[in-house]
């Protein structure tokens, strides 16, 4: 494994720069856009039109193959990806600078979602099989130090340098903000042009694959077929309800929980600073996801996935009533904040691994197995993205406490789906 010319070169530094670039526009976005004076609903808004390029990444993914090598994609995309940020920071200095902010962040996307596509086109090509099972741990670790980088360390940074650095008050948003997040996004445009220098020395070109298409026109049929194969499947439409559904409660949480974190207290949020934010969220809770992670799949291999589903669908789904618990009471000990995010995060975590699975084991199998698991993860992101933008006006016009009762309400339709999934393949 530590032997020279090893993939452990390259596999971390490949996956975390991916994880990296995809949380920074999805995620740690919404937090700035937040700091930065806009209401909720537009923060949750323009951060969630982030995930549509990697909702739609299987669309161009064929067409990735057809020209050079994927390292080549890999280079220039994370070399873009670097420039770009490096832009956004520069971008703050304009009269309009949020207009600016938003396209190059579109444009970002698009570009990540391509390094995206490309690198985990290198680790498939590159590597034997027996190689990539070895290496499936360390790929899934390094993706997973992107979250606790971006939302916790990105994020902690900010709050820290807007206090303490530029002397700034830290429960007051708007434009004073843009020194403390300016620094952020130099430094990661730093570490993404340094990952595209590292990658360009150790990283392998990546073969083409065998069913790589050669034209145009065999990328669109290639594409065309694997829709049509697609909806020919045997109940396909209750599993598509499955892939969209049962991560619903999730999307209209992801992007709030953190905004009730940072409210404060006299609009029904907890009033923490960005600095435990990225705390509790980037460690603590990313700690908490990983050893559920761990946990649930072990619980899953040992008593199978049609045993487990719905079990697997209430720890995703019965855990968020601690978010409507905090509102209601507004604790004000860091320790039982903790505890609910991490209570929450946990079981995420052990329950999200059934959904993953049973995408690939009963949604995925037949002849594009690859590209139908990619259109089973792209529902799930487009869930993401729809309840995402809809969820900081929702919140504005329910307030927090009622919000989270909806949250709760929308547990519903994951139950149903996940009650009634297909199983057609063996276990």
């Amino acid at each position: 494994m530590f032997a020279r010319g090893t993939p452990m070169l390259w596999v971390p530094s490949g996956y975390f720069a991916m994880a990296l670039t995809y949380m920074m526009l999805t995620s740690v976005t919404s937090i700035m856009f937040k700091n930065l004076g806009m209401d909720n609903g537009q923060a949750a808004q323009y951060a969630s039109y982030l995930i549509l390029a990697y909702t739609i990444k299987p669309l161009f993914a064929p067409f990735v193959e057809m020209y050079r090598t994927k390292k080549f994609f890999v280079l220039c995309a994370q070399l873009i990806i670097g420039v770009g940020f490096a832009g956004v920071a520069l971008a703050m200095s304009l009269p309009d600078y949020m207009v600016v902010m938003v396209f190059l962040f579109g444009v970002l996307s698009l570009v990540g979602a391509t390094q995206d596509i490309a690198s985990d086109g290198v680790y498939v090509t590159s590597l034997d099989a027996r190689t990539q099972s070895l290496f499936c741990g360390i790929q899934s670790l390094s993706w997973n130090i992107g979250p606790i980088v971006a939302s916790g360390g990105m994020v902690y940074l900010s709050g820290w340098l807007h206090t303490h650095y530029f002397h700034h008050q830290a429960g007051v948003f708007g434009p004073e903000w843009i020194e403390s997040w300016r620094i952020i996004f130099f430094i990661v445009a730093a570490i993404t042009i340094v990952a595209a220098l590292w990658h360009m020395r150790v990283m392998p070109d990546g073969a083409k694959a065998e069913n790589a298409p050669a034209s145009v026109a065999e990328a669109a049929f290639i594409l065309k077929d694997s829709f049509v194969t697609f909806f020919q499947k045997r109940d396909v439409w209750t599993m598509v309800a499955f892939a969209f559904l049962f991560r619903l409660s999730i999307g209209l949480l992801e992007k709030i929980g953190p905004f009730f974190m940072v409210d404060p207290v006299a609009q029904g949020g907890l009033g923490l600073s960005n600095e435990m934010l990225g705390l509790i969220y980037g460690t603590y809770g990313l700690i908490a996801v990983l050893l559920g992670s761990l946990l649930g799949g072990i619980f899953v291999a040992r008593r199978g996935l049609p045993a487990t589903l719905f079990v697997l669908c209430c720890a995703v789904n019965i855990p968020n009533v601690t978010f409507l618990l905090m509102s209601i009471y507004q604790p004000d000990n860091l320790l039982v904040i903790s505890a609910g995010v991490a209570i929450e995060k946990f079981f995420f975590g052990f329950g999200s691994v059934g959904f993953m699975i049973y995408l690939m084991q009963q949604l995925a199998p037949g002849k594009y197995t690859t590209t139908h698991y990619a259109f089973g993860t792209g529902l799930m992101g487009l869930c993401m993205m729809v309840t995402g933008i809809v969820s900081g006006h929702l919140q504005q016009a329910l307030g927090y406490v009622h919000y989270f009762w909806l949250v709760m309400a929308a547990t519903i339709p994951s139950f149903i789906v996940t009650w009634y999934a297909p199983f057609h393949h063996k276990d």
